[in-house]
């Protein structure tokens, strides 16, 4: 047996018959189906519409959250980076208000002021005194620079239409990458110089690279075109273009999401840093970013999934036991109604029987006193003694009269027993009084019935009428499972413990396994499309429990059916002891 089986409602197979007796009000699979929707749609779809709406709330939440942080620390970073530019670049200028032309171009002044600053101001490499004309007049570091001309260079043309230069990350000459600081001041001949400082960008790297990341993060600097100005841990080294497109100008920090070109989602930052070349990003992996909430996301899935789970297992668990019990009390209600109407029945044609009897047997009295004066009036003339052929007519009429006297007397015997009467019975002479019903439909379709009572039965002490009622059941569900041309065997046997066994074995067609567990279930038919109603061995199983005995049934398909009747020698059931079983058939 599957589980499906084992846990399927026991109204689920219900026949239409059921609903024909109830009134139309069995339709049990259809309110089980509504009750459990309709239960779901209330309970399930509130708690899945909250969960969404809360998942939407936190993912939501989570996305501005992570935007925020990302948003504080390119701030705090920009502010960093812009400090250190201007830090250097205000101490140029401080120098130039310290210092006249001529004292910067004294080469051990302007080494004295390299080695305070490089105490002072990390990260500056060399600085150098340029005149109007382009030429380097004093250098102070560790290259060979003086005399240099830089009047052809783009730089020195910028800072003298502007005043102030920050270049972009170059290699020059010495092929480190460095950036130039560089302040144009004007003289008193309406010339001016250039006070020019080279800056290694290892400072910058550092500033980037002590910043403390989530989400597989990453800080660079980037001029307008999209080169590296620092290292990058995961978009490549310095001077090199990254993958990523360069953003737009904006005069605030900006941070959006978007795809890598391998369409991996990330969280990209960025500032343009006021009065230089470059732009600070920083770049985040959405997904690892999102790693905490999804962990919570899972949690929340499977909240969602058990409780759903509990929730559907105790609403079908509910619905299955309420609509049962509904099932079982319809039954109840529908055998009732049965019982009553059969009772009913039973009583009118009880009534009716004992009425048909009465009035047949007055007339079949005076036939038989008028055969039996006309067998004596021909005894008395000798014509009339001698002519067999008269005798025998007579006495055909004689037992024709006694013929039709028997079978009223059944009709009598089956209208008396209605109320439940304790009293001595001979086993063989009911069955055969049932048979006796039987015999003509028995005889029109060559169905062979033998009956076997051994001597030694004892008559057994039980209630008349119901044993007819069961026996007339059981020989009918036979018939009516039979061919024409099968046979019916009846048993009696011993069953020991002051019992005694019948046994009614047919040759018809079977009892399929699915339906042999069912056939003592009310309103359960194999018949229904020849007319069955499903309650005559629900029936016969109400009485046998009422006389205090058992009955059970054994069939293979195509081979035939045997029902055993157990019965007591004394039956100690009294009317009025009725059991569930006696109504609803076990």
């Amino acid at each position: 047996m599957s589980i499906l089986e084992k846990i399927k409602p026991e109204f689920w197979d219900d026949e239409d018959i059921g609903a024909e007796i109830t009134g139309g009000l069995s339709n049990f699979r259809r309110i089980w189906q509504l009750t459990v929707l309709l239960t779901l749609v209330v309970t399930v779809f509130p708690l899945v519409f909250m969960t969404l709406v809360n998942y939407n709330a936190m993912q939501s939440s989570a996305k501005s959250e992570i935007l925020l942080h990302t948003s504080r620390l390119l701030s705090n970073t920009q502010r960093t980076v812009s400090f250190f530019l201007e830090e250097r670049r205000f101490a140029l200028d401080f120098i130039i208000q310290d210092n006249n032309f001529n004292e910067l171009q004294n080469p051990f002044r302007l080494g004295a002021i390299l080695e305070n600053m490089e105490k002072g101001l990390s990260g500056v490499a060399d600085i150098g005194v340029i005149d109007a004309s382009g030429m380097q007049k004093a250098y102070a570091g560790p290259y060979n620079l003086g005399g240099k001309d830089y009047s052809g260079q783009e730089w020195f043309k910028e800072v003298a239409e502007r005043g102030v230069y920050i270049s972009d990350v170059f290699l020059g000459f010495r092929n480190i990458p460095h950036l130039v600081i560089a302040i144009k001041h004007g003289l008193s001949d309406n010339s001016f110089y250039v006070l020019r400082a080279s800056v290694d960008i290892e400072r910058f790297r550092e500033l980037l690279f002590r910043l403390e990341f989530s989400g597989n993060g990453d800080a660079f600097i980037v001029n307008r075109e999209g080169i590296l100005q620092t290292p990058s841990r995961y978009h490549g080294n310095v001077l090199e273009k990254i993958s990523l497109p360069v953003p737009e100008y904006s005069a605030t920090s900006q941070v959006f999401e978007t795809l890598t070109s391998e369409g991996m989602p990330i969280i990209v930052g960025y500032a343009y840093i006021t009065d230089t070349p470059f732009i600070l990003m920083i770049v985040k992996q959405k997904a690892e970013l999102m790693k905490p909430w999804y962990k919570t996301h899972t949690k929340i899935l499977w909240f969602l999934a058990a409780s759903i789970t509990i929730i559907v297992f105790v609403i079908l668990g509910a619905a299955t036991y309420l609509v049962n019990r509904i099932h079982r009390a319809e039954h109840n209600r529908a055998m009732i109604m049965h019982k009553m109407e059969y009772s009913n029945k039973m009583a009118s044609l009880g009534r009716l029987a004992a009425g048909v009897a009465h009035e047949i047997n007055n007339p079949l009295a005076i036939i038989s006193e008028k055969a039996g004066f006309i067998k004596d009036m021909f005894t008395f003339k000798e014509i009339y003694a001698k002519d067999q052929k008269l005798l025998d007519t007579t006495d055909c009429i004689t037992a024709s009269v006694d013929r039709c006297a028997a079978i009223t007397r059944r009709l009598l015997n089956f209208a008396r027993h209605t109320d439940m009467s304790i009293q001595t019975l001979d086993l063989k002479t009911i069955i055969l009084e049932v048979l006796g019903f039987m015999g003509k439909e028995a005889e029109y379709r060559s169905i062979s019935v033998s009956v076997n009572v051994p001597d030694d039965i004892p008559k057994i002490k039980s209630d008349r009428g119901k044993l007819q009622e069961i026996f007339l059941n059981l020989i009918n569900n036979a018939f009516a499972a039979l061919n024409d041309g099968g046979h019916l065997d009846i048993a009696v046997q011993n069953a020991g413990d002051s019992f005694v066994s019948l046994t009614f074995a047919d040759n018809g067609c079977g009892i399929a396994d699915a339906d042999i567990k069912r056939i003592f279930e009310p309103f359960f038919s194999t018949k229904t499309q020849k007319g069955g109603t499903g309650l005559g061995l629900s029936i016969t199983y109400g009485l046998v429990k009422k006389i205090g005995g058992r009955i059970d049934v054994q069939s293979q398909v195509g081979k035939g059916t045997t029902f055993t009747v157990l019965l007591p020698i004394i039956s100690e059931k009294k009317e009025g002891e009725n059991t569930d079983a006696d109504i609803i058939g076990g």
